[in-house]
């Protein structure tokens, strides 16, 4: 297959998907495609609720168009994949999503297809779980009847900086003429380069690697806070002195949650012990990363007894529920575990985030957001996501929120020191 043969299909339209199928449509006619047919109705009328584009871009890709039935795939010959790899109860891979995009392919695969993914999973797990799928679907052989390729994603949700085409691109495939042509298909879109990786192994393990090694190097720093509180001593003046030198990494204490750092150190922990080797850095990093919100509301909890405010019964304002500021995106945050912990004490609890739809709340995680803040009503509040609202309400807005006597906790570093009663 040359370039100019390319029939392209970007499979799940969801944070990923959808800014990709934006910029190719940009380029060359492309299909949208999702399984649900809200998602494609909201799209066809330039509406994109994950606010990771636009209607004016979108209204550029002149040669995107969106289906959700399946028979419309099999116009294309090149599909690129872009659906969810999440983790079960278990922390443990689930591959569902994935197995399930692949049967789909599998329905319509052709002769001399390719497939690309781009979801994250562990090394060697294209051509372990995906392909074969493929091949028992659609009857054909691999890299003889049809061919695969791997090209992570780097997408990340709700930064208007670093977008697709302006971060640079691993590529991949099952044979080096599919690479060339994998790659020479991103470099179409991607105006920061390309790096052709020497397999889809490599390229899936480099992908893995990027969020565990945040993930390990968050959870040193959320070991230092812990030490640090302890001793009193204020952990954000304690980085910005040792940030003074130049290879000291700027890394911040906090909840680590969201579709890639809180997740996939799971995927390669999944794979090391597959093979009989058990990572000890790594799962302790994650241990120590997801018993932060625990912490959080044993610090709460221990300075409002200290300002005999009575715990039980007592009424808390969290702020913010989205792993992250300024964007909607929900994936695996880990307020959750605030939330949860302090209705443990019995605790009434008022979640608000300006960002998030109700239902989504309601849906994901059980917890129903109040629409509107109240002015002297909390015994404990928490700053859990510096939205760029919450910021703008200052140290003096905040503070409104809460009885004459409260405590204010402040998780993302919005206040100084002085202005709040907490920090990490």
């Amino acid at each position: 297959m040359q370039i100019q043969d390319v029939k392209l299909a970007v499979v799940g339209l969801g944070y990923v998907g959808l800014p990709l199928a934006v910029e190719f449509g940009k380029k060359r006619p492309v299909l949208g495609f999702d399984i649900n047919a809200r998602r494609i109705a909201e799209l066809k009328e330039g509406k994109d609720h994950t606010l990771e584009v636009d209607a004016p871009e979108m209204a550029q890709a002149k040669h995107l168009r969106f289906a959700h039935e399946a028979v419309q795939l099999a116009e294309a010959n090149v599909f690129i994949v872009t659906v969810p790899t999440p983790i079960d109860e278990y922390k443990q891979p689930d591959l569902t999503p994935l197995v399930r995009a692949s049967e789909t392919l599998g329905k319509v695969l052709k002769r001399g297809d390719i497939v690309i993914y781009e979801s994250t999973v562990y090394p060697g797990a294209t051509e372990e779980v995906c392909v074969p799928v493929l091949e028992r679907v659609s009857g054909l052989r691999f890299n003889e009847d049809f061919y695969a390729g791997y090209s992570p994603e780097r997408i990340n949700p709700g930064d208007k900086s670093h977008r697709v085409s302006t971060i640079k691109k691993v590529t991949s495939g099952s044979t080096p003429e599919v690479a060339d042509l994998v790659d020479e298909l991103y470099r179409e879109i991607i105006v920061a380069g390309t790096h052709k990786a020497q397999s889809i192994r490599v390229a899936e393990a480099a992908k893995v690697i990027e969020n565990t090694q945040r993930d390990v190097n968050i959870a040193l720093i959320n070991e230092l806070a812990l030490i640090f509180n302890r001793l009193g001593i204020d952990t954000q003046a304690v980085l910005e002195a040792a940030g003074t030198k130049w290879n000291f990494l700027p890394f911040r204490p906090g909840l680590v949650g969201g579709h890639c750092i809180g997740v996939d150190p799971y995927y390669l922990t999944h794979k090391a012990q597959s093979i009989g080797y058990h990572p000890e850095i790594i799962l302790a990093g994650r241990r120590l990363n997801d018993s932060m919100g625990g912490y959080v509301v044993s610090q709460l909890v221990k300075a409002m007894t200290k300002q005999r405010i009575q715990v039980q019964g007592s009424k808390v304002l969290v702020m913010g529920l989205t792993f992250k500021e300024n964007c909607p995106d929900l994936r695996n945050t880990r307020v959750v575990d605030i939330v949860r912990e302090l209705a443990e004490y019995n605790i009434d609890v008022d979640v608000y985030d300006p960002w998030v739809l109700a239902a989504d709340a309601e849906h994901e995680y059980g917890i129903t957001p109040v629409q509107t803040l109240k002015q002297g009503a909390y015994d404990g509040i928490i700053l859990a996501v510096s939205h760029h609202q919450f910021v703008e309400l200052g140290p003096k807005g905040i503070r409104a929120l809460g009885k004459p006597e409260h405590v204010l906790y402040d998780l993302k570093y919005v206040l100084t020191a002085d202005e709040s009663d907490l920090r990490l």
